[in-house]
């Protein structure tokens, strides 16, 4: 479950930023990159796959008898 909320937390820092120094400026090209629209979005749909992966899982450690 760590590894997935990792995930997350790389996809959303992934997503962060994109200020721009002038604010009269749009930069569409810092806006709209690679980064933000698709790797950090696969990213923190992998962690939650991930996390309910985690959460639904039986430990092999539990023996119903």
């Amino acid at each position: 479950m760590l590894i997935g909320l990792g995930l997350i937390l790389l996809g959303l820092l992934l997503m962060i930023g994109g200020k721009s120094k002038d604010p009269n400026v749009f930069d569409t090209s810092e806006v709209y990159s690679f980064r933000r629209i698709t790797v950090a979005p696969i990213l923190i749909l992998g962690g939650l796959v991930l996390e309910i992966v985690g959460i639904f899982k039986k430990s092999k450690a539990q023996d119903p008898r």
